[in-house]
């Protein structure tokens, strides 16, 4: 019995596998979005904790009201002190005296003031710096020194090895992070490379083909170019939406993250893999059919 006549699929120029092109970008960007939105979480809990250190600017005894009222506005125009998002004000707050001896006497179980027959306690302001001074030495340095020369100024105290010690490991962690980005990154290139050369090698007799009938190189190249591309930018999109999914999750199992989320750069993250993944699908592509233009009838084989 004779076989039924089975139409033979002929193969277009640029046709080639798209769901193993665009599933292997789509991990590959997905790691790589994993570890920038790590990054981003990281800079963005350094911010925090920079911000949590504060500095304390002890009052002169026996200052008046009127005086203590123009240090306190003195210190709300300073360019050092860092701006409250959640009140719309200076990260700055009075504690006097009397305030100060209370919440001794509560964590320590003592009332000193019984057996010193005074408070010895200054009134002074708690304010908090700009993450530029807080991150820089030199500024902190300089703030101080303004805030120690305002008149009814007695001194200024703050845990300096504490804010340099902070400061390092962060930049350490952040350092170790970007290197590990980097190097994925490289990786991601490599990976998106070989899988798009390997979904081509079906292609190469085609090229050779459309080459022998005197086809230009930009005639061949461009099916294969807009065909990358537009894989890349779906694997990006693919990619930027299990990024999303994989931080809700992570949002809704530790809520104390969301702190920690920060949606512009977040979008700015996720358009960045869109483009990586375009572009990388693009030159991948680029680079795997010149080579297959260029080689001999032999190596084809």
């Amino acid at each position: 019995m004779a076989r039924p006549f089975r139409p033979v699929r002929k193969k277009k120029l640029g046709d080639y596998p798209s769901p193993m092109v665009v599933s292997s970008t789509t991990l590959a960007l997905l790691v790589v979005g994993l570890f920038g939105l790590l990054l981003l979480h990281a800079n963005r809990l350094a911010a925090r904790v920079r911000q949590s250190l504060e500095v304390q600017v002890y009052l002169q005894p026996d200052l008046t009201e009127l005086q203590r009222l123009r240090v306190e506005q003195a210190l709300r125009t300073s360019q050092f002190v860092a701006f409250d998002e959640e009140t719309k004000q200076p990260a700055l707050r009075f504690i006097s005296r009397e305030a100060a001896a209370r919440d001794m006497i509560a964590q320590t179980g003592e009332d000193f003031q019984q057996f010193l027959g005074e408070n010895p306690l200054p009134d002074a302001y708690t304010l908090r710096l700009t993450p530029e001074a807080s991150a820089d030495s030199a500024q902190r340095r300089q703030a101080v020194r303004a805030f120690q020369a305002l008149d009814g100024v007695a001194d200024v105290n703050y845990v300096e090895r504490l804010i340099d010690s902070v400061n390092h490991n962060l930049r350490r962690v952040s350092l170790v992070l970007l290197g590990f980005a980097l190097i994925l990154t490289l990786v991601v290139m490599v990976l998106v490379n070989n899988t798009v050369k390997l979904a081509l090698f079906s292609q190469r007799f085609l090229i050779r083909t459309m080459q022998l009938v005197g086809a230009s190189e930009d005639f061949i190249q461009g099916p294969f170019l807009r065909r990358a591309a537009g894989q890349g930018v779906v694997s990006g999109l693919l990619a930027g939406l299990l990024l999303l999914a994989a931080e809700q999750w992570a949002v809704l199992q530790l809520p104390e993250l969301g702190i920690l989320r920060d949606d512009a750069r977040l979008l700015a993250l996720l358009a960045g893999l869109v483009a990586l993944g375009g572009l990388l699908g693009l030159l991948s592509a680029w680079r795997a059919v010149r080579r297959y233009l260029h080689l001999s009838l032999d190596d084809l084989y």
